[in-house]
């Protein structure tokens, strides 16, 4: 019973390792996987999710749960819920998914940044109405955010006698570019640093 309960713990090991190689792949590599099919349709799957390719996403989980075994496949269901869930920007659907899968759910402000992300761009087949609302939010959020940086701008510039208006609106847009840069950059790091937690963690 002991040697069995090791050789199971071992082949546990084994499949995380693999599912970990099969993460750093390309998805060039992973369309051509055949030991690990369904394993590396589903990843294919969820990087499709990441990008909000709903239609996508839900192809390479229908070929995953086609080539997988029976017992693999309520856990990559669950995967598609989940996955689904955030190609079609659902956050409430997206946190009882990852719930189900046995992970820690989103944190709130992620929830939030998902449920704007369907208000400013909404999922394929949504109404024309809810896509011009969109369009509508975008461009307000723009121009606030570029007055923001103009205003910045020109309270910086007056104790040097101040700045014109055509330097300012340039200087302000500049300035929230590099502002984005940064949030972006600090944000992957920070997923980045998130992966390799779980991966280690999975250990």
């Amino acid at each position: 019973m002991a040697q069995k309960a090791r050789q199971v713990k071992l082949s546990q090991k084994s499949a995380a390792a693999e599912m970990q190689a099969l993460e750093q792949r390309s998805d060039e590599e992973l369309e051509r996987e055949t030991k690990y099919k369904s394993a590396a349709l589903s990843i294919l799957g969820a990087r499709a999710a990441e990008r909000y390719d709903a239609t996508a996403s839900r192809e390479y989980f229908r070929r995953a749960i086609a080539a997988s075994r029976p017992q693999e496949r309520m856990q990559i269901r669950r995967m598609a819920d989940a996955s689904l869930a955030l190609a079609e920007r659902r956050p409430d659907d997206l946190k009882a998914a990852v719930e189900r899968l046995g992970q820690q759910a989103p944190s709130s402000r992620q929830l939030l940044l998902l449920r704007l992300t369907g208000v400013l761009s909404p999922p394929p087949g949504s109404s024309i109405w809810l896509k011009l609302r969109g369009i509508a939010i975008g461009i307000f959020l723009v121009v606030a955010i570029l007055a923001i940086g103009f205003a910045i701008v020109k309270l910086i510039a007056i104790p040097f006698g101040g700045l014109a208006f055509a330097p300012s609106v340039l200087a302000g847009a500049v300035l929230v570019a590099i502002v984005l840069g940064i949030l972006v950059l600090v944000g992957r790091r920070r997923q980045a640093g998130a992966r390799a937690r779980a991966a280690a963690g999975s250990q």
